[in-house]
């Protein structure tokens, strides 16, 4: 129509993505990260170290030629090369009961498995300490009076032998285990949820036998997922320190483990040896860390090729 005026044509603004975002704020969480990064790692770590070499290498080399210390660090180790492979086996035997068969109270189970990250390691630790320790269910069995050695063979057997459990090594590895073993069980779980059990199926039909399916089908898939979960475990076991604390009875050259070491260490002074164990188990830590993220690396592009795969 003649004398009605045409708006001028203007071009349409792009979308905007979700992660866009201003300079100022991605500046602002920038900081914020670096600030807590710097603050609750780096200068921790820093501190460990610098106390631990201040006194130099011959104070760092005649304090693990103290005869307690060395035993902390072989009770660390050897409570790892138990509780470690236990969990593993418990790990992978859990996995693939809830990802291939359907039972009931499977829910259940699940959420036994998350247990042990949900209540405090202090409480693991006094659930063995009520179960093994002198005062509880089986107590009298490795507390045993007179009048229970001559009436029962086994508390007779337990005590001619020195079978303990409170304050002892089987009690620092049942309380490692017990705070440790959901980390194997929880990394395999997904993945093997995610990778289905159609090659499995198929192996079956082909006549191979549950171990066959399993050493050459099931476990190349999950390896990493594996590995993964053990890398875990591990790190908990040498650096757990309540529920060890409650059932070992702190006992020098016995019974403590490189945590509880430190502990005592660090109350006496000079406190310089603590930060050198202390640093000994923080190597230990950052090397798993390298590793774990290695493992998770490659447990992600299974998962990620599996969930391809599916689709």
């Amino acid at each position: 129509m003649a004398g009605t005026l045409t708006p001028f044509p203007t071009k349409a603004a792009p979308p905007r993505r979700a992660t866009a975002e201003s300079p100022v704020i991605k500046t602002v969480l920038v900081s914020l990260v670096l600030v807590f990064f710097g603050l609750f790692l780096v200068l921790p770590l820093f501190v460990i170290f610098h106390e631990a070499f201040s006194r130099g290498w011959e104070f760092i080399l005649k304090t693990f030629e103290d005869r307690a210390t060395v035993h902390s660090i072989q009770l660390t180790l050897i409570t790892a090369l138990i509780a470690v492979p236990l969990n593993t086996v418990f790990g992978l035997a859990a996995a693939w009961l809830v990802t291939r068969f359907k039972f009931p109270g499977r829910s259940l189970l699940i959420s036994l498995i998350d247990l042990p990250l949900w209540i405090s390691p202090v409480v693991g630790g006094l659930i063995y300490v009520l179960v093994f320790g002198r005062q509880g269910w089986l107590g009298p069995l490795f507390f045993p009076s007179d009048e229970m050695l001559q009436t029962s063979f086994l508390a007779r057997f337990i005590y001619e032998h020195n079978i303990k459990v409170i304050f002892a090594l089987p009690g620092i590895v049942l309380a490692t285990t017990f705070v440790t073993f959901p980390f194997v069980a929880r990394g395999l779980i997904p993945l093997m949820q995610a990778q289905g059990h159609k090659e499995e199926e198929a192996a079956m039909t082909l006549g191979a036998s549950g171990w066959q399916i399993f050493t050459r089908v099931t476990l190349p898939k999950i390896k990493w997922g594996l590995i993964y979960g053990i890398i875990l475990c591990n790190a908990r076991a040498m650096g757990e320190f309540g529920a060890v604390s409650v059932v070992s009875g702190h006992i020098r050259n016995q019974t403590n483990t490189m945590p509880l070491h430190i502990e005592i260490l660090y109350n006496e002074y000079p406190n310089t040896g603590a930060f050198v164990i202390a640093a000994l188990l923080s190597v230990l830590a950052l090397v798993t860390l390298f590793i774990k993220t290695y493992a998770e690396w490659r447990a992600e592009r299974q998962l990620r090729a599996a969930a391809e795969s599916a689709e």
